[in-house]
């Protein structure tokens, strides 16, 4: 099934109340704080990326206590190869070893894995892991895990643009027929209903180019906690605040 396919038979979550439980079904997560978090104790800035790459899998393995069957977070932007060139290859260091060893967790745990962002600038072997993780855990069926690897908003939507403007000018597409409903097909999340709640850590208070066009209804939440501090208990806290929100999407109440 293709991830057109599959995002089809999801039923368009992103519009559909739901009905299994009154928490979040898709969580989004800028992790913030890493680096600051490693500053404060008198290590490199790396020591705090290896934190809270060791915070993931307990979020992850903590999602279906709450609800959370998609959780999406925000691992490299676009904007962070701005970084020295040292913390650049430290994280990509990271992240090749982060996959071949959770890898077999992943699957243990039922968690399908993918990745969104643009890929061609990351090198070879990130690459090939990216897709050997995403084939691995294609077949699980617990949370679905997306991280967000060279991954910018505004890059998305724009390539996102370029993709739709091809199958119009190959005669694929008529422009009279496009809305709304047909930008999401070609975005990276084509496969994922959209957030219904974006969490940043460490007390910065803006959503810095993440799922721009995914979290136009979305609940915001910014919260103090550093992400190597943040705990599962801190997201079961936040999923039961979000039950409580009223969401409306543009109506009014009877």
């Amino acid at each position: 099934m293709s991830e057109t396919a599959h995002f089809a038979l999801e039923g368009n979550l992103m519009a559909r109340p739901m009905l299994e439980t009154l928490g979040p079904r898709h969580v989004a997560i800028i992790m913030d704080g890493n680096g600051r978090w490693a500053t404060m104790r008198g290590r490199p800035r790396l020591f705090g990326h290896h934190a809270g790459a060791r915070r993931v899998r307990e979020v992850v393995e903590a999602c279906p206590d709450y609800g959370v069957k998609y959780l999406t977070i925000f691992a490299f932007s676009t904007e962070n190869w701005k970084r020295t060139q040292v913390e650049v290859a430290g994280l990509m260091s990271l992240f090749r070893r982060y996959i071949m060893k959770e890898m077999q967790a992943f699957v243990k745990e039922n968690v399908r894995v993918r990745f969104i962002g643009d890929r061609p600038r990351l090198d070879a072997k990130l690459r090939a892991l990216m897709d050997e993780a995403e084939d691995f855990t294609k077949h699980c069926t617990g949370v679905n895990l997306t991280i967000a690897l060279n991954y910018g908003g505004r890059d998305e939507v724009a390539r996102a643009a370029q993709r739709l403007a091809m199958d119009v000018k190959e005669g694929k597409l008529d422009p009279a027929e496009i809305d709304v409903e047909t930008l999401p097909r070609y975005l990276d999340t084509c496969f994922l209903p959209d957030p219904d709640l974006v969490v940043r850590t460490s007390g910065e208070a803006r959503i810095s180019n993440f799922l721009l066009w995914q979290s136009a209804y979305a609940e915001y939440e910014f919260i103090d906690t550093l992400w190597p501090d943040f705990t599962p208990e801190e997201l079961g806290r936040l999923c039961a605040a979000f039950g409580g929100r009223d969401r409306r999407y543009g109506a009014v109440k009877a």
